[in-house]
């Protein structure tokens, strides 16, 4: 449908089904959550009382999208709005909202383009990388609390204590366990990597 100045006009009845005066037709919350993406402004009346209720309608939109899994609003976030019902800051929080909607609307490509610049084709590799440094610092550490080579040993057994060096029973197969998990992770980023 083509965008116009004036907002297209809803109409919702007592059975809950909400009609469409611009299409003549009868719409869903889906539908409507469908204009709303595409820019279309609408207002909704109770089809009785001619009470505007788009704000509730609105709400319900969000209420079947966090519903079916697409959650945008965080718990915290919810909790902190609960909060502000009653309180004195009441009345400053809708415009605040608005505001910083409007600007994270307004900025939203060059946020996206940031994003992908940072995130892109080379946070893999610096993921990879980033992996590759704490395992090689987490063995290091490990053979740090290795048992030593028995006395008699040769230097270059003492040198490398994890290639002769036999582990307690009960540590020596929980770092193996360890370094298989490492190992798995690494085949992981590896094989992500090259998707990208």
């Amino acid at each position: 449908m083509a965008k116009t100045n004036e907002p297209t006009i809803i109409k919702k009845y007592a059975n809950r089904r909400l009609y469409n005066t611009g299409t003549s037709t009868y719409v869903t919350l889906e539908d409507l959550a469908v204009m709303v993406k595409g820019e279309e402004d609408f207002v909704v009346y109770d089809a009785k009382t001619g009470e505007d209720i788009t704000r509730s309608v609105l709400t319900q939109i969000i209420f079947e999208q966090e519903g079916k899994g697409q959650n945008l609003l965080p718990v915290t976030f919810l909790r902190q709005l609960i909060r502000f019902y009653g309180d004195s800051m009441q009345g400053l929080v809708p415009s605040f909202l608005e505001y910083s909607m409007t600007s994270l609307t307004k900025e939203q490509e060059k946020l996206r383009s940031q994003m992908s610049e940072a995130f892109g084709a080379t946070a893999f590799e610096a993921i990879e990388d980033q992996v590759k440094r704490n395992t090689e610092m987490f063995e290091r550490a490990m053979k740090m609390f290795m048992p030593f080579p028995a006395a008699g040993g040769d230097t270059a057994a003492s040198s490398n204590p994890a290639s002769t060096a036999k582990p307690a029973k009960s540590g020596g197969s929980d770092l193996d366990e360890m370094k298989r998990q490492l190992e798995d992770m690494q085949k992981k980023i590896n094989q992500l990597s090259e998707k990208s």
